[in-house]
């Protein structure tokens, strides 16, 4: 399937569930793209041993759709300088939930509770705000993003994923709120931005 390796198939096999493939995700290094930004294939990040967010969810995507779940995207859109985080959906007794791959503390993995994907992606308004200030900076989210339309080139592909990255940044968003709303929302006090600090695999 996917044209994989033994290999490959053989880890994609063992990574039966969601919670499986986090904890894969978990032990990858964070990909800091030291050589210039990279938008690797599952089969890259197989071999590289390291991923960031859309990398991270790129390969949840196919092992989920490996085991017969929808690949499905979540584009999370932020205002500048902050960056857009993806995550990857999955559904499970009819709750949303995600894989997240990230190097920080908060915009993490999601149990399946959600009735719908807007709820999911409002879950992490909260903690989604630039460190040096606690401005909140979650705006927009995507409609889920099926890569199944793509074919199966895409999980094994030796080029970055370049075209991927823009269909999804291009695809339906919904507003998180609206206008008025901006006016009320207060930003993230100093014990959260202390601990929105953490990271995992050190400096970004």
């Amino acid at each position: 399937m996917f044209g994989l390796s033994k290999k490959e198939s053989a880890l994609f096999k063992k990574l039966s569930t969601p919670i499986k493939i986090q904890d894969f995700l978990d032990t990858l290094p964070i990909n800091f793209e030291e050589s210039g930004e990279t938008y690797m294939s599952p089969r890259r990040v197989i071999l590289e041993n390291k991923a960031h967010c859309m990398e991270g969810a790129l390969f949840a995507a196919a092992v989920l759709w490996f085991h017969g779940q929808q690949p499905l995207l979540l584009d999370l859109q932020s205002l500048a300088p902050d960056c857009d985080h993806v995550v990857a959906l999955y559904k499970i007794n009819n709750r949303w939930g995600a894989i997240s791959k990230s190097n920080h503390s908060t915009l993490r993995f999601r149990d399946p509770v959600y009735k719908t994907v807007r709820e999911l992606a409002v879950s992490y308004f909260h903690e989604y705000f630039i460190n040096k200030t606690g401005k909140k900076t979650l705006v927009a989210f995507s409609k889920p993003f099926n890569l199944k339309r793509l074919g199966q080139g895409w999980v094994t592909e030796e080029r970055d994923l370049w075209r991927i990255v823009h269909l999804l940044d291009n695809s339906p968003h919904e507003s998180v709120y609206g206008e008025k709303s901006g006016h009320f929302i207060r930003k993230a006090d100093k014990m959260e931005v202390k601990a929105g600090k953490l990271l995992e695999w050190g400096s970004s």
